[in-house]
């Protein structure tokens, strides 16, 4: 896996992830997806599978971006990071507001395309369409493992 791939070179595994609302930050995002207010702790938990290991870093964020508002980009900048691999979901949202900001701050993105997740099976093809044309290289795990060995 992706995951297992890049932990067995310490390379850097991070999770943005959206945190918890307090009445006080909700945002613009309360009037948009108010169901998301309500979402008990427990809905933020992350999936066994690929649940976060000490040494990964979380990364809590308001928006959909992971860029906006966090450290990301320092970091990145810090840890000479050029290139990005992004997953996750959802593919029109967090995933794409990611990628975007990623593109306009020089990164080079990969999105492995069975790696994200939408609501939707016609919006996340559109988006990964999209993605492709303007901000990243799309495509398979399998093909991103074999690019991500190619230029070890």
């Amino acid at each position: 896996s992706l995951l297992n791939y890049f932990r067995k070179r310490r390379w850097p595994v991070l999770y943005p992830y959206v945190a918890p609302k307090m009445n006080f930050d909700q945002g613009r995002l309360a009037e948009k997806v108010p169901a998301l207010m309500g979402v008990a702790e427990k809905g933020y938990e992350f999936v066994a599978d690929i649940a976060p290991q000490p040494e990964d870093i979380l990364l809590p964020k308001k928006h959909p971006s992971a860029f906006f508002g966090t450290p990301l980009v320092s970091y990145l900048v810090d840890k000479n990071v050029d290139t990005l691999v992004v997953t996750g979901c959802t593919t029109s949202g967090c995933v794409r507001g990611s990628v975007v900001d990623g593109f306009a701050y020089n990164f080079r993105i990969v999105v492995p395309h069975d790696a994200v997740y939408d609501r939707s099976d016609t919006s996340h093809a559109v988006n990964l369409f999209d993605m492709s044309a303007k901000y990243a290289d799309v495509m398979t795990t399998s093909e991103t493992l074999s690019r991500l060995i190619e230029i070890e």
